[in-house]
């Protein structure tokens, strides 16, 4: 029997979708946080690039469900190919290096419940740290991770609920990303993809772009684009540049208003001097890119 809070939601609801890449110690870190922060249960799909680090045999040894590919295929392409396992109501994109601190998916599905509506996308607050929404140490990589600490202190390091975010873990449900077609291969292996997923959103009509304070995850950084030699990235700038018309930087601040306090659902654009300013400006920068 699916299980219920006493709100009467289907916690069963969230698919977590993590792809990973020759990235096991972590990718462990990772499944071990849902198993131990979460109040409820949820699907799990890994999709594996590569595996040749022992991956493949541990996700089929703890009976995860998967997708695989024998070399790497991508973020997006490796996202989507996982996501057609997907048997909930809303899917939840993870990276493999991140943490999930206590209670993140009552405090989603809590927000869920609240927003009574599909057409969102919810997302958590990064601790990082060297960057993220909040900037605390408790550790560059597995040898230095300082669990019990930030297990103790996380609650008291805040940042707000914030506007127009654009970074995972984040939540939508499946009917919309059914919608929009998933992440767009075109931004393999992964830079840019993110924003665009989000343009694409907001020209299917959502306007709820909400980062929630209080699911906090811990985000080592990057791993595989740090750590990994001979990683070549996209110039995902250019492609949302072509494919938009606009830049990233221009799309995150006059739509989503990246990182300011939630006030409700956006709004179309203010058409002032510097909206007008900025536009002109990405033209000019399409016409010299390509």
């Amino acid at each position: 029997m699916a299980q219920k809070s006493i709100y009467g939601i289907n916690h069963k609801m969230i698919s977590i979708v993590i792809p990973t890449f020759n990235n096991l110690d972590y990718l462990k870190l990772c499944l071990k946080s849902l198993k131990k922060n979460s109040s409820f249960k949820h699907e799990i799909i890994i999709h594996i690039n590569d595996g040749s680090d022992g991956t493949l045999d541990f996700v089929k040894a703890n009976n995860y469900k998967h997708t695989f590919s024998d070399n790497n295929i991508g973020l997006c392409s490796s996202i989507n190919k996982a996501a057609k396992l997907v048997s909930n109501q809303y899917i939840l994109y993870s990276h493999d290096d991140m943490y999930f601190c206590p209670n993140w998916d009552k405090v989603l599905l809590d927000e869920v419940k609240s927003l009574n509506q599909d057409d969102f996308y919810l997302s958590g607050t990064m601790i990082e740290p060297n960057s993220g929404h909040i900037m605390s140490d408790f550790g560059t990589d597995l040898d230095t991770f300082k669990e019990d600490e930030l297990l103790s202190k996380y609650k008291n390091i805040n940042f707000y609920d914030h506007q127009g975010t654009h970074f995972a873990p984040h939540l939508v449900s499946k009917k919309i990303w059914d919608k929009v077609g998933g992440f767009s291969e075109e931004f393999n292996p992964g830079i840019g993809s993110d924003p665009d997923f989000n343009m694409k959103l907001w020209k299917e009509g959502v306007r709820i772009f909400k980062g929630l304070n209080d699911f906090k995850v811990y985000h080592f950084g990057s791993l595989t684009t740090r750590k990994k030699k001979n990683f070549v990235q996209n110039r995902g700038d250019k492609t949302f540049l072509k494919k938009w018309g606009i830049t990233t930087k221009f799309f995150k601040k006059h739509y989503l208003k990246s990182k300011t306090k939630y006030n409700g659902p956006l709004q179309e654009p203010n058409v002032t001097i510097g909206y007008i300013v900025g536009l002109i400006f990405c033209k000019i920068q399409a016409i010299l890119t390509f």
